[in-house]
C-alpha cells in the first residue's frame, strides 16, 4: 500500500476538474511519503525530527527513492525542511512513474492534437486500490485529500485520524501548506506594487 501513490491517483480520478496547485499536492506527497516510511519503520520521529533506520528497502520505487533521501547522520533532518526538499516537484515524479506503469494515458483534443492533454487513468488494481481506500474514507488519505481541496475537510461523522505519528504528520502538512500559501500572497503583492510603480501609480 502507497499513500502517496494513492493520494495522485485520487487526485486524477476524483478531482479532474478541480484546480490543485502543484506546489500543495506535492507537500502532501511528500507528508504522504513520510506516514508510509514512520509506518513502515524505515524512520522514527525523535521529537519534530526524523531519525531513518536500518530496513528493508520499500517494494515502491518512488518510496524507495524516499527512504534513500533520508538523512542520515544525527540528529537527522526535521520534518518540515523533509516536506520543503522531497516536496520539490513531487507531483511530476508520481505522475511520470504512473505514466511509465501505464496506470495512465493523455488524452488528447481533436481540435489541438499536438498540444497537451488531459490525464486518464486506465482501469487497473493500484486504480481499484486506492479507489477502495477512497470509498472506505480511510483517515490519512481523506485528510491529505481534503489539505489539498481534491474534497471537503472531513465531517465528524466520518473517521478520524487518532494515530499520535498519523497526527504530527498531517499537521506539519498543514502548516507547510499554509506557509507556501503565505508566500503566494506575499509575492502577489510584492507584484502588483512593482506593476503600479511601472505604470507610474
Amino acid at each position: 500500500m502507497s499513500t502517496p501513490r494513492d493520494l495522485m491517483i485520487v487526485a486524477l480520478d476524483v478531482a479532474p476538474g478541480r484546480f490543485l496547485d502543484r506546489g500543495d499536492l506535492s507537500l502532501a506527497l511528500a507528508g504522504a511519503e513520510a506516514y508510509d516510511l514512520l509506518r513502515a519503520g524505515a524512520v522514527r520521529l525523535e521529537g519534530e525530527r526524523l531519525a531513518a533506520r536500518t530496513c528493508p528497502e520499500p517494494e515502491d520505487r518512488l518510496l524507495a527513492e524516499a527512504a534513500a533521501a533520508l538523512v542520515r547522520e544525527a540528529p537527522g533532518e526535521s520534518l518540515p525542511d523533509w516536506l520543503w526538499r522531497r516536496g520539490r516537484g513531487l507531483w511530476s515524479a508520481y505522475l511520470a512513474a504512473l505514466e511509465a506503469e501505464g496506470q495512465v494515458t493523455w488524452e488528447r483534443s481533436r481540435w489541438l492534437p499536438f498540444r497537451g492533454g488531459r490525464t486518464v487513468l486506465r482501469d487497473t488494481e493500484a486504480r481499484r486500490r486506492a479507489g477502495f481506500r477512497w470509498a472506505a474514507d480511510e483517515p490519512v488519505l481523506v485528510a491529505l485529500a481534503a489539505a489539498v481541496g481534491i474534497r471537503d475537510e472531513p465531517t465528524p461523522a466520518e473517521p478520524a485520524v487518532t494515530d499520535d505519528t498519523a497526527l504530527t504528520v498531517l499537521a506539519a502538512v498543514h502548516d507547510a501548506l499554509m506557509e507556501l500559501e503565505a508566500v503566494r500572497q506575499r509575492r502577489a503583492i510584492e507584484n502588483a506594487a512593482f506593476a503600479n510603480v511601472w505604470r507610474g501609480a
